[in-house]
């Protein structure tokens, strides 16, 4: 498997990249502005909450728009990042993403419900997380957390040359990033493609494992559903249960994106075996030394 045929691709930069290790930021959680003006409700706000409401795309329920959720979208329209919203591009039982326009570019906006059907779930991938130690039960908070989470997570990976959606601000429970597509939608997931060289994007799947174990980080979800294929290069999405390298729970979820992406190659017509793929990614020791 060489390092020629991702270059031929152009799927792989290989460049040196810097790998960041594992030394972990402290997240805050406590109030932001978004909370601040929500409290005090000021003209301009109401009147930036009443467009919003009455706009077909966001006419949903209020466990996603609830009042400091619209604050923090307002702070990040204040502060330049968003400058028109547009439909939405994913719903699910934890967050809906919007399609908006930012600072002359497209952007994609990730609204966490703070009432979380998930709620449990999010808790067992943030505890024994080092970044996290601490955090309360309150769901407000784990949900607060978990944005944060996604968005540091997506910048380690981003600095260990690991293709992802850019991570430009947070606030609250709203994440803005790069939006991944073209005039015609969102980038299809790799499961919705045909794929026309398999061995090429095995190759690029298991490099993009093997720099975020080095970097520290598991993606703990790791299937044809959290990857995309955008523009010849492969896209790798969903990063918010990401976990590091001294969660207890790490080993059992690197082994099960392993057996996800060694299952889903191999119906593509390749030999693969998770095991051999856990040995490749895992040869790099992650860097313990933290900040």
């Amino acid at each position: 498997m060489g390092q020629g045929t991702d270059a031929e691709f152009g799927l792989v930069d290989l460049e040196e990249v810097e790998t960041p290790g594992d030394e972990w930021e402290e997240i805050d959680v406590s109030d932001t502005e978004a909370d601040r003006i929500a409290r005090k409700r000021d003209r301009e706000f109401e009147q930036f909450e009443e467009r919003i409401k009455d706009a077909d795309q966001f006419k949903v329920e209020q466990s996603v728009f609830d009042d400091a959720t619209l604050a923090a979208l307002y702070k990040l329209v204040q502060d330049g990042y968003v400058e028109a919203f547009g439909g939405p591009l994913s719903t699910g039982k934890e967050a809906n993403v919007y399609h908006a326009l930012g600072d002359e570019r497209e952007v994609a906006v990730k609204i966490y419900r703070i009432n979380a059907s998930n709620f449990r779930h999010m808790r067992d991938y943030l505890e024994g997380d080092p970044r996290f130690e601490g955090l309360g039960g309150k769901k407000k908070d784990v949900v607060l957390a978990w944005t944060k989470k996604e968005f540091a997570n997506l910048r380690r990976a981003e600095k260990a040359g690991v293709r992802v959606p850019e991570p430009i601000a947070t606030e609250r429970n709203v994440l803005l990033m790069e939006y991944i597509g073209n005039e015609d939608g969102r980038a299809k997931r790799l499961g919705e493609v045909h794929i026309e060289n398999p061995q090429t994007a095995y190759e690029v799947m298991r490099e993009y494992m093997r720099r975020l174990y080095a970097a520290g980080i598991i993606h703990g979800d790791l299937s044809e559903y959290n990857v995309v294929f955008h523009e010849g290069q492969l896209v790798v999405i969903d990063l918010g249960q990401a976990v590091t390298v001294h969660h207890p729970n790490s080993r059992d979820f690197l082994e099960r994106d392993c057996e996800n992406v060694a299952t889903f190659f191999s119906r593509q017509g390749l030999e693969t075996d998770a095991d051999e793929l856990l040995e490749f990614v895992t040869d790099p020791e992650p860097d313990p030394s933290r900040d």
